[in-house]
């Protein structure tokens, strides 16, 4: 298996990590202990993700729909709320990178004043990508950490305050509609995990 990819968004040093949480001393000879969980990739259904927000797809049977424009469109009705707190809503296009993969998970993220939605487009809308989410109130906890793949015709909108990953293409790059708060830079916290916590790695 490859080495995993450790993104340039977490200036910590991996070996001094593994100095700090991954080395013992047995009478003087120093034997190196690397601690690695691997996430279960799981399938994302509203289900699963209810927790987290909620799944964009035509399958899903907790809401209604039904047909409009004499017939020729069938509209699938409020599958998910928008929330902002004291600012408009704005669409906005994300263009993703990879980070590539297996990858390691060293942060995540959340926007606590309001929903966040990605939703493929363009040319590879029907590549597929994964979601990274964890409960936890003022950090993540990184026992609840769980990965899901969307499949072609699935996208997702995290509920305000739920942290998560950025966006984890699986190759090339990779183009979003995102429906979000007017003004993101006051609604983003991030947590970049701490030099004693296992690896935490996506493989993919």
């Amino acid at each position: 298996m490859p080495a995993p990819v450790r993104p340039s968004y977490s200036g910590r040093d991996h070996a001094a990590r593994r100095d700090q949480s991954g080395q013992r001393n047995l009478g003087g000879d120093i034997e190196e202990v690397y601690v690695m969980k691997k996430l279960k990739v799981e399938p994302l259904t509203q289900a699963a993700f209810a927790p987290f927000g909620d799944v964009l797809e035509v399958g899903r049977t907790d809401h209604p729909s039904y047909p409009i424009n004499n017939g020729f469109t069938q509209r699938f009705h409020a599958i998910s709320a928008v929330s902002a707190r004291c600012e408009g809503v704005i669409l906005s296009i994300f263009e993703t990178r990879s980070f590539g993969l297996p990858l390691t998970i060293e942060m995540l993220e959340r926007h606590p004043e309001g929903s966040q939605s990605f939703m493929p487009i363009g040319a590879s809308a029907q590549a597929g990508f994964f979601v990274v989410v964890a409960e936890g109130k003022d950090a993540p906890d990184p026992g609840t950490i769980r990965a899901f793949a969307a499949e072609a015709g699935q996208g997702v909108n995290f509920a305000a305050g739920v942290w998560h990953h950025p966006n984890i293409v699986k190759s090339g790059a990779q183009q979003f509609l995102v429906v979000d708060r007017a003004d993101p830079a006051t609604n983003l916290e991030e947590f970049h995990f701490p030099a004693d916590w296992e690896d935490i790695v996506l493989e993919g």
